[in-house]
């Protein structure tokens, strides 16, 4: 952009590069902006005229609601943005911002006065540079620019104000109390793209903060680290927390040191020494870019130069890569394996993504920083012009990757920007992806997607061709002989070097595949393309924690395989697979032993568009009904139920292992694919029923699902529970058919054989393992329950746990009258008046009995500690039961969390044509929490429960779906600590396991207090 266009106000707009959702859309916003018109005669100007600006204006309005919010909630910020240029505004801004610890009459401001000037500074720029840029009066790269200043001025006026109170309050002796910082030796690093000037719209910042105890401000040196504590404890409270002006930057002081056993505050010394000796390499990278930002800027540079040695080793650190590489596993090289999705991809982490560019970038900073100061560069854009100078890539690899950076940078910025949420995830419906489309100035979502997909490609391609280099410079495994009968020494001598700890034994493997002696190794054109592929996939397995254990389960694979040739080639045309295969065999233990005892399910993984596919109820549904179509009998439906299944979760699987999909996605794809299999069951078991017995008159049944399956929630080993409804004519006695049944019996009969033809094993295996026992009295009742005996039941004996339980409880099969009379029953039920006070000592008393009778093995047991899922669950079940004696039902709650839209309540029934199969009851933990939260917690602590919620749920999936066991550190293949590391967003195990701990704590204190 020039400079020209920053110094042009909007209302001065030639043109509008963005048009409004629909002409209903811009009306809507221009009423609520003309009763702003009366106080705002610039505002009631624009309107009235016929304008770029007024198009431009109502546009972006109607297009991200957060604009709209905030104009009407700070209409004279919307006058500013509209009046005066924006390069001067956001500049005078972050000045006042700067500024705000003191008054005008240079009497230091209150806290709360502090809180107030610095988010009504982030209001006025967030609206500022939003409309700038999707005006295209400034660049992606102006936006970061400025908001990382906004985040300098924030943090500088934030400690100033600290550091001062504190001298005032005789707890510090500054050298300067006019200017707090200065000679303060108080460090504070700005790190990722904060350090960088890289910010994004709603971005975090990271933050480290050290002390330099010589520096004297302490009068007591031995109370430095907690006076310092303190003062970063309530930093980050004027930083982040939600008052009614907003907040001004969420805060994550967790790149510090050792986060899970250090101070908030870390002493100058003892971090310098940490980095000499115990420095991960991951720290390495963060500090590539990391910036003094606020409190003793002078020392913060300082310390940051007594950091080069650690970040850039003086000598070309090739073998630093396959470290840096462990950290960020969830990024290959996929070489065009597949279609690339649109919906739903992840503009940050996902295939030719975002972090492929900084990944890259760092890398090189990384082998070469050391010896070539010029590659030290903190912004990503200026390292691919250091890079192309350094001849380190060509120019035209340099232009096109930051062409590419900046084209995501400004998709990330618009999702951001439509209701100023930390994501980078393309919205899955059309309507919001349009959204997105129109904010980018295209037409539509097809001229967009055409020009995403295009640059992510071009990313992928040049990634692919860069990391084949660096494969170049790392050399050469060695000898790999493997003919004949006797061991070669040098090939046993390459094998232990590549990590293999039974050389002979893995050698005699090999050679079992080249003397053809298993089905898929038997034409010679299959044992070529093998032979091929050994070098690097010893490599790659090699690698891994336990090499030996991997490639056991990658030769019963082979083993199983009733053909290879195809397979063989299409790995060595897709490096992206031989990954994938590799991480199944080396990070999924339960995946693959799956490939080896039914090598089938890894047909799926033939289709090309399988990773650009999204796992929705509708996409299972088709391919449920046409794997059956022509299955009659009723063993053949069953077997055919179990391959189906079991390919399914497989292929849901993969597409979680690889990040094509979130754990949260996945967890609906496999209670869909269970709602739908016990749909096709009960059909199927119904089928046989009215042979054998006839049917009841006026018969009805309904499935409720309940626990993980109703609340949407399952896992790849989770179990179903269920409870099977019935209802008939009153005055049936007994069924129509050649050997009549009683209603009790009949149905009874009906459930004992839904459940067999669920569980029951067979040559294909079993589907689930089904529990009866939240029917009405446990396993003493009844295994089908009449409507009515429910109803009464639920009314007059269930205890407080049970209707805790109906809170989540979900119709997913049967006949659609009774799944809605079902409905109906719970909601009144539920919606009787309760005593909260009761409620809540039950529900403790439920809690501290399960703590007893089954206490957590370890942080790791993220279902069962102080703080875990339990907890989380209770409440939302709290609040469920809470809001439903008020009148709330789950089907008028709002979306939350959902997928569409949609009012979450419409009733999913297996037949699909009748009702949306994307929408579902409001029965899932975060979906109860969205919709209720916010009222009743308040907005902080309900994003506080989501997002444990969504670190416990992810890890939780992670394990089960690779792991038959509990997840133990020790015991894990390194392949699955990389991917639960991956999946909880830290960058190492250490953290994590920090971040678990402190997420523990903090949710068991919340527990407490919401149930007290």
């Amino acid at each position: 952009m020039t400079e020209a266009n920053a110094k042009t106000r909007l209302i001065e707009l030639e043109q509008s590069p963005i048009r409004a959702p629909s002409a209903a859309a811009a009306k809507s916003v221009a009423a609520d902006l003309r009763s702003l018109g009366s106080e705002h005669p610039e505002i009631a100007a624009l309107l009235a005229g016929d304008t770029p600006a007024r198009e431009f204006l109502l546009a972006a309005l109607a297009l991200s609601p957060y604009l709209r919010d905030l104009a009407l909630c700070d209409p004279e910020a919307l006058v500013r943005s509209l009046t005066r240029p924006v390069g001067e505004l956001v500049e005078r801004t972050v000045a006042q911002a700067r500024g705000c610890w003191r008054r005008e009459d240079g009497a230091a401001a209150s806290e709360s006065e502090v809180m107030r000037d610095l988010r009504c500074a982030k209001r006025q720029a967030a609206m500022a540079l939003a409309l700038a840029d999707l005006a295209r009066l400034i660049g992606c790269s102006e936006t970061t620019q400025h908001l990382s200043n906004l985040a300098d001025a924030s943090l500088g006026a934030a400690f100033d104000h600290l550091l001062f109170n504190s001298h005032e309050a005789g707890k510090l002796t500054l050298r300067n109390p006019e200017k707090p910082g200065q000679e303060s030796g108080l460090i504070v690093l700005g790190m990722g793209k904060h350090g960088a000037g890289e910010l994004n719209y709603s971005s975090d910042i990271d933050i480290v903060v050290f002390f330099d105890p010589e520096a004297g401000i302490v009068p007591d040196p031995d109370e430095a680290t907690d006076t310092f504590a303190r003062l970063v404890r309530r930093l980050v409270r004027i930083m982040q927390e939600r008052t009614g002006d907003g907040y001004v930057f969420r805060t994550d002081l967790r790149l510090r040191p050792d986060p899970g056993s250090t101070p908030l505050a870390f002493p100058l010394d003892a971090a310098l020494n940490y980095y000499e000796s115990r420095g991960q390499n991951w720290e390495r990278a963060a500090f590539i870019k990391a910036r003094a930002v606020a409190g003793d800027l002078v020392a913060g540079e300082r310390f940051i130069e007594d950091l080069v040695p650690f970040v850039f080793r003086k000598y070309l650190d090739f073998a630093a890569i396959s470290d840096i590489h462990s950290i960020k596993r969830q990024i290959h090289a996929h070489r065009g394996f597949g279609d690339i999705a649109l919906k739903g991809h992840n503009t940050k982490l996902g295939r030719g993504g975002i972090r492929e560019i900084e990944f890259f970038v760092q890398t090189q900073q990384l082998i070469a920083g050391g010896r070539m100061p010029k590659l030290r560069l903190r912004r990503t854009d200026e390292m691919l012009v250091a890079l192309a100078r350094a001849r380190w890539i060509d120019t035209a690899t340099a232009r096109t990757l930051a062409e590419s950076y900046w084209y995501l940078r400004d998709v990330e910025h618009r999702i951001q920007m439509v209701r100023d949420e930390q994501s980078h995830t393309l919205p899955e419906t059309e309507s919001e992806l349009a959204r997105i489309a129109l904010m980018m100035g295209e037409p539509g979502t097809a001229s967009f997607g055409k020009t995403y997909v295009s640059v992510l490609k071009r990313v992928e391609e040049c990634y692919a061709a860069l990391f084949e280099n660096e494969a170049v410079l790392s050399g050469s495994a060695g000898n790999l002989v493997f003919t004949g009968e006797d061991d070669d020494p040098e090939t046993l001598k390459t094998l232990s070097e590549l990590g293999f700890e039974r050389p002979a034994d893995i050698s005699r493997i090999i050679r079992t595949w080249h003397y053809g002696r298993y089905r898929a190794t038997q034409s010679v054109e299959a044992r070529e393309r093998l032979t091929e592929l050994t070098p690097e996939l010893l490599r790659v397995l090699g690698a891994t924690k336990r090499a030996d254990e991997a490639l056991i389960r990658f030769d019963a694979f082979i083993a199983g395989l009733p053909a290879g040739i195809q397979l063989f080639s299409l790995i060595s045309s897709n490096p992206g697979l031989m990954s994938l295969m590799v991480t199944i065999m080396t990070a999924a233990p339960r995946l693959a032993d799956v490939i080896a005892r039914k090598p089938h399910v890894f047909d799926g993984m033939l289709d090309p568009g399988l990773m650009a596919e999204l796992p929705t109820r509708d996409y299972l549904a088709e391919r449920l009904s046409s794997f059956l179509d022509g299955a009659a009998a009723y063993e053949e439906v069953l077997d055919r139920l179990r391959i189906v299944a079991l390919e399914q979760k497989f292929l849901t699987g993969v597409r979680l292992l690889t990040g094509a999909i979130a754990p949260e996605r996945a967890a609906r794809a496999l209670s869909y694919l269970a709602d739908l299999i016990i749909a096709a069951a009960l059909d199927a078991v119904r089928a046989g029923m009215e042979e054998a017995h006839g049917k009841i008159p006026g018969g009805r049944v309904a499935v409720l699902g309940m626990g993980k399956l109703g609340s949407l929630e399952l896992t790849a080993g989770s179990d179903i529970d269920i409870i099977l409804l019935y209802d008939h004519d009153p005055d049936s006695e007994e069924s129509d058919g050649a050997k009549p049944l009683d209603p009790a019996r009949y149905y009874a009969r009906m459930t004992q054989r839904l459940v067999a033809a669920l569980s029951a094993p067979t040559a294909e295996g079993i589907l689930y393992e089904v529990d009866l026992r939240l029917r009405p009295s446990g396993n003493k009742g009844p295994v089908a329950t009449s409507v009515r005996a429910f109803a009464k039941y639920q009314a007059e004996e269930a205890w407080t746990w049970e209707h805790m339980a109906l809170t989540r409880a979900r119709a997913v099969a049967g006949d659609a009258s009774l799944c809605a009379d079902a409905r109906r029953l719970i909601d009144d039920v539920l919606a009787r008046p309760r005593d909260k006070a009761k409620l809540r000592a039950d529900l403790t008393e439920m809690r501290e009995l399960i703590e007893q009778e089954k206490p957590p093995r370890d942080i790791w047991d993220v279902k069962l500690i102080p703080g875990g899922l339990i907890d989380i669950e209770f409440i939302a079940q709290m609040l469920s039961l809470e809001a439903r004696t008020g009148g709330w039902l789950p089907d008028k709650g709002e979306a939350g969390a959902g997928e569409t839209g949609d009012a979450v309540g419409e009733m999913i029934f297996a037949d699909t044509s009748r009702h949306d199969p994307e929408t579902g009851e409001c029965t899932g933990t975060d979906a109860t929490l969205a919709a209720l939260g916010p009222k009743a917690l308040g907005e902080e602590v309900t994003e506080t429960l989501r997002r444990a919620l969504a670190l416990w749920s992810g890890h939780a999936q992670i394990v089960r779906l690779c792991s038959e066991g509990s997840f133990d550190p020790a015991e894990a293949p390194k392949g699955l600590i990389d991917l639960v590391t991956r999946t909880g967003e830290a960058p190492s195990l250490k953290s994590l396991e920090a971040d678990f701990k402190s997420t523990s704590k903090q949710v068991r204190a919340l527990f407490k207090s919401i149930t007290s």
